[in-house]
């Protein structure tokens, strides 16, 4: 018994060594820069929540859309307001979709009708 646990301990050592060796020197990850327009639908998202406080911030129409430009989509009001649409048919943070209904009525100049309860009014 104590043979086989000895030697279950020393294959499973070796298992280790050979596998640390392999993933960290022999086959390492390589990072390439990869483009933006690659990442995950979600995170695609998160960053256009990030671009829309930022726009919230400053209020530079120009900026955000440049920024969104590193997205790789062509008609950016569509694909924002694709991602607000999406973000209020789920149900997800009400400050996120506030943002992203600002960022919209920023580049497009209006609000669905589905955003309008999302829409905050500035004061002159």
């Amino acid at each position: 018994m104590s043979r086989f646990l000895v030697s279950l301990f020393i294959g499973l050592a070796l298992g280790v060594l050979v596998g640390l060796y392999l993933g960290w020197v022999q086959f390492p990850v390589q990072y390439i820069d990869s483009p933006a327009g690659a990442l995950a639908r979600s995170y695609k998202d998160q960053y256009t929540v990030m671009i829309a406080a930022g726009f919230a911030q400053d209020g530079d129409v120009a900026g955000a859309v440049e920024r969104l430009r590193v997205l790789g989509v062509e008609n950016i009001p569509a694909y924002v307001l694709e991602v607000t649409e999406r973000y209020i048919t789920n149900s997800q943070n009400v400050a996120d979709i506030r943002l992203l209904v600002q960022l919209y009525e920023g580049l497009a100049g209006r609000v669905t009708p589905l955003m309008e309860p999302y829409r905050q009014v500035r004061l002159p």
